[in-house]
C-alpha cells in the first residue's frame, strides 16, 4: 500500500518543518505550501489524502483555501484539518460551515493530530 500524502499549508517555515518531520517519521509523504495560493497550485499537480491548513496566511488564508477546495468538484471530498491559534467559537463555526473536517487549536497534541490524520486518510 502506498503511503498517504499529506499537504501541509502554513506560512511559518518552522511549522512546516516540524509538522513535516512528524508526519514523515510516521511514514506519510509530505507536500508543503506556504499559503493558500501555493496550496491550490500543488493541488493541481497532486491530490493529497489529507490537507492540513493554518488560518492566517498571506495572499490566501485557510478559510478562502477551504472555500476554493470545497467548490472544486475534483477536490470537494478532500479531508481538511485546520490548525489555528484563532480558537474563538466564531472561527470554529465558520470553519465548520465551510466544510472543515477537524478544527484544532494551537498548541495541539501530536497524538491527537496523528489520530485524525490516520482516520481521515483511510476514508
Amino acid at each position: 500500500m502506498r503511503p498517504s500524502v499529506i499537504l501541509v499549508v502554513d506560512d511559518s517555515l518552522t511549522v512546516r518543518k516540524i509538522t513535516g518531520r512528524l508526519l514523515s517519521n510516521e511514514g506519510y509523504n509530505v507536500v508543503v505550501a506556504k499559503d493558500g495560493v501555493e496550496a491550490l497550485e500543488k493541488l493541481q499537480e497532486q491530490r493529497p489524502d489529507v490537507m492540513i491548513t493554518d488560518v492566517e496566511m498571506p495572499r490566501m488564508d485557510g478559510f478562502d483555501l477551504t472555500k476554493n477546495v470545497r467548490e472544486d468538484a475534483s477536490l470537494k471530498g478532500l479531508p481538511i484539518i485546520m490548525i489555528t491559534s484563532r480558537t474563538a467559537e466564531k472561527h470554529r463555526q465558520h470553519a465548520s460551515e465551510l466544510g472543515v473536517d477537524v478544527f484544532l487549536g494551537k498548541p495541539y497534541e501530536e497524538s491527537e493530530l496523528l489520530g485524525h490524520i490516520a482516520t481521515l486518510a483511510r476514508r
